[in-house]
């Protein structure tokens, strides 16, 4: 076994076209880790806790040329082409670095699946430092939830997919299905995936379908370690037949059939297949297969062994002596081993961070796309200006510490450089959340161990020390003196954090390690929003119950050193809106009595497209920002949500933190110094996103109108002092008078179980049914259990948070809505009562 050494790695890296950066992407269970073992353990070397079967690390010949290393936050496969591998066009020499990035970091330490719901901000981390995904399907399941939700962000990221049909044992053995029955399926399969790529493929990154004809569909059984494409097929049988490899991969697919009496190949027409035949991909591809785990399972090894010579695999005396499933495994691995199919696979279709930075670079960068920076990161020049993104804190084995785990996009990254570090909340030009700092070490990390290297070029993936004080979840690096570089894009997450618990040590001497614990954890997980009430208490948001729960395990073992901690029970965050446009205009004077403000509140609304889009959803997604140009805002707002051309042009700000689905909208008309105001207006509004007048939480879906405005004629009596309250008090009023709401949180639950338990949509070809239904958050608290208990752990919920749903109730008359904002009010040490509307809007 060859060993690489780090002059070769750093040789490689030094050539963008020969790198692949990419994430390995699935639902829960389908089998991800167990196909990364098996390209792992085949290559010779894994880690004792990702250990699969130990008979995977028997070496071959053929595995000579391949050397392997585990990161903590993915892992580098050094792979060589052989020479009969058609290559892309702009490779340079036949070795090939790929890096598997992300998700494993975490699921190699922790009892659960990065698949998970809960876990996908760790798959966001993951893809932003990616160019491209293998995304695993179970080919008894199918694509699931969590499968479009992953692939929804991949697309979102600019991220070219290639897919694996995995678990095909089952099919073989447990399911025993016929093989055209299973073709049935995975073309089912292939045109679900490729519904949701056509979907959100944006323009840029050109044609991302994918088809087993042109190579981007293997087909893989991870616990077996076995996996084929039909690039595979079609060069075993391309000789055969006497044509060449592209044409024969197309004959093995469709509706084509070989009549091997007459040596013909019948095109069926209209899909019918002719009298007696058998259909290509059946025939050349899965029979065989189906032939070896017969023979294997009845135990008929001539058989088996007279197959396996006519592919010219030989076994072993010692291979020979293995029975039934683990015979059947080596033949498979030894036939057809799926690190040859899977990494030649990615190296053929995934794109180079030269080519794919191309079409991610303005994408990516927040500043102009013709600046140093933005061509810097397009052309991934090694020579070009510095811009590296941080994704994730990696934290260091001694605890205190953190990795700057991250992506270098254009230029060099070196030790003892002199950096820009630009947080999530720096814009650019101001000061806030900008640090100078030197980088003391840049490391490559190598499984347990870390490699310190001098400098790391454009296009790799490393993790920076030194510098884990000033980042707290992401961040952009930069040269120290290149002051007009802009940060590159924050990192956008499907799901929401939800659920919320306060925690307090038991012991009140370990205050400082809860502070600087929950400090820690925020730093680790990208979801997680530590923060403190006005009452003292520490609370803990995450996504979902276990999110939550991972995070109290983190928080206690990892970041206080086991100290004993009280936590309360979760509670669901809510979110304050209106259903109604204000009953009347609202008014509110300033303490010195010599300015108003009048103003309405009414709901964002709704687009007036088919799908009848809600504008808040719209904000949350991105597709209406205030960071957009005002122009492609104005014609989103006008042709999609029927908004008046000058009404888009007057919209003040966006609220919380001047991003979120709520608006301040300038109705009036001919009012003077209006515009010296603007930014106390903005601040009040800020300060009334965040509490909200029913129980201090979050706005959403709320705009003003403010219609008329009296200022003093003097500067000096119309200051922050005098127009913020005012402003603050006039936008709780009008929210007061439009029929105020509270929306909740509802996932979206989707439960898979054999046909015994239910009975609603039967998945084609598989025993499996699946239930959809809405789940409201606050009654999602120990169903998972309660499920599989009285369905004997036949059933399985994933449940992902879907949307927020405005809770019909009034908050002044019905009951249980008075109930839980009395509740919400009382945790958060506020009067029992909501304040009647006379506390905050005047008289005139």
């Amino acid at each position: 076994m060859v060993n690489f050494t780090m002059e070769e790695l750093q040789a490689i890296q030094k050539k963008p076209t020969n790198i692949r950066n990419m994430s390995v992407i699935a639902h829960v269970d389908h089998g991800k880790s167990t196909l990364t073992d098996s390209l792992v353990a085949a290559a010779g070397i894994i880690a004792a806790s990702a250990a699969g079967d130990t008979r995977l690390t028997d070496t071959r010949q053929d595995e000579q040329d391949r050397c392997i290393t585990i990161k903590s936050t993915g892992i580098s496969l050094f792979f060589k082409a052989e020479e009969h591998y058609k290559l892309p066009p702009d490779s340079n020499g036949n070795e090939f670095l790929i890096n598997l990035i992300g998700a494993f970091a975490r699921s190699l330490a922790q009892p659960y699946s990065p698949g998970h719901v809960d876990f996908s901000s760790e798959v966001t981390a993951a893809l932003r430092v990616t160019d491209g995904a293998l995304v695993v399907v179970d080919c008894v399941e199918g694509v699931c939830v969590q499968t479009e939700t992953v692939l929804r962000q991949a697309m979102g990221e600019l991220i070219k997919p290639v897919i694996t049909i995995n678990k095909l044992d089952r099919a073989f053995l447990e399911l025993q299905l016929p093989s055209e029955d299973m073709y049935q399926a995975f073309v089912k399969h292939i045109e679900n995936v490729n519904v949701l790529v056509a979907t959100y493929n944006a323009e840029a990154m050109g044609e991302c379908q994918v088809d087993p004809t042109k190579g981007t569909v293997a087909f893989s059984a991870g616990l077996h370690g076995w996996a084929f494409t039909l690039t595979k097929f079609a060069r075993m049988y391309a000789k055969k037949f006497n044509v060449d490899i592209e044409k024969m991969m197309t004959r093995l697919w469709g509706d084509n059939y070989f009549n091997p009496k007459e040596k013909k190949w019948i095109k069926a027409a209209g899909g019918d297949a002719p009298k007696g035949l058998e259909r290509a991909f059946c025939l050349f591809c899965l029979t065989p297969i189906a032939k070896i785990f017969k023979n294997c399972m009845d135990e008929q090894y001539d058989a088996v062994t007279k197959m396996l010579n006519a592919v010219g695999v030989q076994l072993t005396k010692d291979d020979l002596q293995l029975r039934q499933k683990p015979l059947l495994k080596r033949c498979m691995q030894k036939w057809l081993p799926a690190h040859d199919a899977l990494l030649e696979m990615l190296v053929q279709h995934l794109p180079s961070p030269r080519q794919a930075q191309k079409y991610r670079a303005e994408a990516l960068y927040t500043g102009p796309s013709d600046d140093i920076w933005c061509n810097g990161i397009r052309e991934c020049a090694a020579e070009g200006p510095l811009v590296m993104y941080i994704s994730k804190m990696i934290p260091t084995p001694d605890k205190g510490r953190f990795f700057a785990f991250g992506r270098v996009f254009s230029g060099t990254v070196r030790t003892g450089a002199k950096v820009k570090i630009m947080g999530p909340n720096y814009v650019q030009g101001k000061k806030e959340d900008l640090f100078i700092k030197n980088v003391q070490r840049t490391i490559l990390m190598m499984g347990r161990k870390t490699e310190s290297v001098e400098s790391v070029t454009a296009g790799n993936t490393c993790a920076l020390v030194g510098i884990d004080q000033y980042i707290v979840k992401a961040g952009s690096i930069a040269d120290a003196d290149a002051t007009e570089c802009h940060p590159i894009v924050t990192m956008k997450y499907s799901v929401s954090p939800v659920v919320r618990v306060a925690v307090a040590p038991k012991n009140p001497n370990d205050l400082p390690k809860l502070v600087e614990g929950l400090k820690r954890l925020a730093k680790s997980d990208p979801l997680v929003v530590c923060s403190m009430e006005e009452s003292g208490e520490h609370i803990i948001a995450g996504c979902g119950e276990l999110h939550i729960e991972i995070c109290l395990k983190d928080l206690q073992e990892d970041f206080m050193n086991g100290a004993p901690i009280n936590i309360s029970d979760p509670v669901v965050s809510y979110r304050e809106t209106v259903s109604d446009e204000s009953s009347r205009t609202v008014i509110s004077k300033s303490p010195n009595k010599h300015n108003r403000l009048y103003c309405k509140a009414l709901p964002l609304g709704y687009g007036e497209d088919d799908a009848q889009t809600p504008l808040a959803d719209a904000i949350e997604e991105g597709e209406v920002s205030a960071g957009m140009d005002p122009k492609a805002r104005t014609r989103v707002l006008v042709d999609k949500f029927g908004w008046d051309k000058q009404t888009t042009q007057k919209i003040w700000c966006f609220g919380p933190d001047g991003t979120g689905p709520n608006l301040v909208v300038d109705v009036t008309v001919g009012v003077q110094y209006l515009n010296e105001i603007k930014d106390s207006v903005v601040a009040g509004w800020q300060w009334v996103c965040k509490e909200g007048p029913l129980c201090d939480e979050t706005c959403r879906d709320v705009m003003i109108h403010i219609h008329d405005v009296v200022l003093h004629a003097d500067t000096i009596h119309r200051g922050g002092g005098q127009i913020i309250p005012t402003a603050r008090r006039c936008f709780l009023a009008s929210m007061m008078t439009a029929s105020p709401r509270l929306q909740e949180p509802v996932f979206m639950c989707e439960i898979q179980c054999p046909e015994a338990v239910v009975e609603e949509i039967n998945r084609p070809g598989t025993p499996m049914w699946t239930v959809k239904a809405y789940l409201p958050v606050s009654e999602s608290f120990g169903f998972t259990s309660f499920l599989r208990q009285n369905t004997g752990g036949q059933a399985f919920p994933q449940l992902v948070f879907h949307h927020w749903d405005t809770m019909p109730g009034d908050p002044f008359t019905n009951k249980d809505t008075i109930e839980l904002v009395t509740g919400i009010r009382k945790r958060k040490g506020l009067k029992e009562m909501i304040p009647p509307i006379s506390e905050y809007e005047d008289k005139l």
